[in-house]
C-alpha cells in the first residue's frame, strides 16, 4: 500500500513543535514533500533535519503568519523548492492567557486576531490563487471547540476560533469549483506548550494543575488529547481519502462539544 501523501507538497504553519509538530511527523511519514513553517527558526530547522535523516524530503521556513510579506514569501520558498504545495495546514495559532474579558490588553486582543485568523487571509491572498492554476489542492485550518463551546476567561480566543470556523466554511464555498478543499478541526484540549501557555494565566504551578484536571474531568473521554490523535484526522482531510469532503470542522475534542 503506497504512502497517503506520496506526490503532495505540503506546508504545516506552526509546525514546529506541539500540534503542528505532530502533523509534520505524520506528513512526513506519509511521503510528503514537507515544508516546516514556523516563528522558531531553529526549531524548525531541528525538526526538519530529524525527519530528514531517514530519506523524508523536508525543509524548514521561518514564517509570521500573521504578516502578509512573510506569509508570502513562506509559499514562495515552497513553490521553489518542492513546486506549488497541494496542502496547506494553518495551524500556527496562539492561545489567550487565562483572563476575563476585560483584563486582556489590546495587544495580545491583536495578536490574537492577527495569527488565528488574519492568516488565513494571507493564505486566500498569496496560496489559493497558484493552487488554482494548478488544478486544486487542500487546506485544512486547525480551529478550536472553543468556537462552539466557549469558556469564561477565554472570550476573545473563543472568538477568534469562531471567525476561522466560519472563515473555513466560507472559503470552502468560494472555491470549490476551482477544486479547492478547505476542511477545519476543532480540538479540545491537547496537551502541548499553548495549552502549557494558556493555562499559565492561572498563576502558580498548583493552580495550573488544579485547572488542568478541572479540564479533564470537562471532557466525556476523562482526559486531554495527545498531539498524534488530532494529527491523523488532519491527515484524513488533507489526503485524497477525503476527496469529496470540504466545508466541514470536525470536533476531535473527546465528547467535549456535545
Amino acid at each position: 500500500m503506497g504512502k497517503r501523501l506520496s506526490g503532495k507538497i505540503a506546508i504545516v504553519t506552526g509546525g514546529a513543535s506541539g500540534l503542528g509538530a505532530a502533523i509534520s511527523r505524520r506528513f512526513a511519514a506519509e511521503g510528503a514533500r514537507l515544508v516546516i513553517a514556523d516563528l522558531d527558526r531553529s526549531r524548525a530547522e531541528s525538526l526538519a533535519a530529524e525527519l530528514g535523516a531517514d530519506g523524508s524530503e523536508v525543509a524548514a521556513c521561518p514564517v509570521d503568519v500573521s504578516e502578509g510579506p512573510s506569509y508570502e514569501a513562506m509559499v514562495s520558498f515552497a513553490t521553489a523548492r518542492y513546486g506549488i504545495p497541494n496542502i496547506i495546514v494553518n495551524n500556527a495559532g496562539v492561545p489567550q492567557r487565562y483572563h476575563v474579558a476585560h483584563e486582556v490588553d489590546e495587544a495580545s486582543y491583536d495578536r490574537l486576531y492577527d495569527v488565528n485568523v488574519k492568516s488565513l487571509y494571507w493564505c486566500a491572498v498569496h496560496a489559493i490563487p497558484a493552487m488554482i492554476e494548478n488544478g486544486g489542492g487542500a487546506i485544512v485550518n486547525t480551529c478550536s471547540v472553543s468556537a462552539t463551546r466557549p469558556r469564561p476567561m477565554n472570550t476573545w480566543y473563543a472568538g477568534s476560533k469562531a471567525a476561522a470556523v466560519v472563515t473555513t466554511k466560507a472559503l470552502a464555498l468560494e472555491y470549490a469549483r476551482q477544486n479547492i478543499r478547505v476542511c477545519g478541526v476543532n480540538p479540545g484540549p491537547v496537551d502541548t506548550p499553548l495549552l502549557a501557555d494558556a493555562l499559565s494565566g492561572f498563576g502558580g504551578a498548583n493552580e495550573q494543575a488544579i485547572a488542568r484536571g478541572k479540564m479533564a474531568e470537562g471532557i466525556p473521554l476523562g482526559r486531554i488529547a495527545q498531539p498524534e490523535e488530532i494529527a491523523n484526522v488532519v491527515l484524513f482531510l488533507a489526503s485524497d481519502e477525503a476527496s469529496f469532503v470540504t466545508g466541514v470542522v470536525v470536533e476531535v475534542d473527546g465528547g467535549r462539544a456535545i
